[in-house]
């Protein structure tokens, strides 16, 4: 069966075109303005929404991610106003919805119970950059369990053995790691991420996206070039932080205009 997060990419492609997902904080600024920048970025051209929970120690973060979910740390945020965000963007829009999480906060909430809660809210699965998938046998569980879709991350130093064991396990699509290192914009997208591309497809990936380092339609469509879809987040944030709802509603829009093959 075709999960909401598959067929938003299917839908992409057969419209010949790239599919855009965009990231954004939980809670940033404030809880009501993330749901509302979050349905914004829907509004806007972006076919998957993902969402942040903020985390204390967020190693793959860049600054500007960074700065954003301190902010919302300080002001109270708490796992459990995650599934608040998530409800108040299903009550307003049918976009497929991705948290993208450290593995600790769901440990700490517990697997179960937060995949239970994810599925109330109207939540599509998860993105799980600090954990692979033979170390996540709970997760896989309950996502078997509960339906909701699990990415994984390939990175270009991925063995193949790695890429065949995060293929088999991945459902949704595979996140594939543009570049070495933190979240933030780039120059240039490390060329790496083609050649991840197909050796991914050489392990019968179905859909690849490529995220970190992506922050203009230029970039974009480069990445619409060999994959199925483009990952951004550092642009948005700082699109929201500096204009707010209507400035990441403006990006999102500029941004989807290099979906188009």
């Amino acid at each position: 069966m075709t999960s909401r997060v598959e067929a938003a990419i299917d839908a992409a492609r057969a419209e010949g075109r790239a599919a855009f997902v965009g990231y954004l904080p939980a809670g940033f600024p404030d809880v009501a303005t993330s749901i509302e920048a979050i349905v914004a970025l829907a509004e806007n051209g972006v076919d998957i929404v993902e969402i942040g929970p903020p985390y204390s120690d967020p190693v793959m973060d860049g600054p500007v991610i960074q700065e954003a979910t301190n902010a919302a740390l300080e002001a109270g945020f708490r796992t459990s106003d995650l599934f608040d965000v998530v409800r108040g963007v299903r009550a307003r829009s049918d976009v497929p919805i991705l948290v993208m999480t450290y593995w600790n906060l769901v440990i700490q909430y517990g697997v179960d119970r937060y995949s239970d809660d994810l599925v109330a809210a109207g939540g599509d699965g998860l993105i799980t950059p600090d954990i692979a998938p033979d170390s996540a046998s709970d997760w896989l569980a309950a996502s078997d369990r509960t339906g909701l879709d699990r990415v994984f991350l390939a990175a270009p130093s991925s063995p193949d053995e790695r890429l065949d064991l995060i293929v088999r396990s991945t459902t949704g699509f595979v996140y594939t790691v543009s570049t070495m290192g933190i979240t933030g914009e780039r120059a240039e997208l490390d060329a790496a991420a083609s050649a991840l591309v197909g050796r991914l497809r050489a392990h019968g990936a179905e859909r690849a996206l490529v995220g970190i380092g992506i922050s203009s339609a230029e970039q974009i469509a480069a990445t619409a070039a060999y994959a199925d879809g483009a990952i951004v987040g550092t642009a948005l944030v700082r699109a929201l932080r500096d204009g707010g709802v209507a400035g990441v509603a403006a990006k999102a829009a500029e941004l989807a205009a290099g979906t188009q093959r």
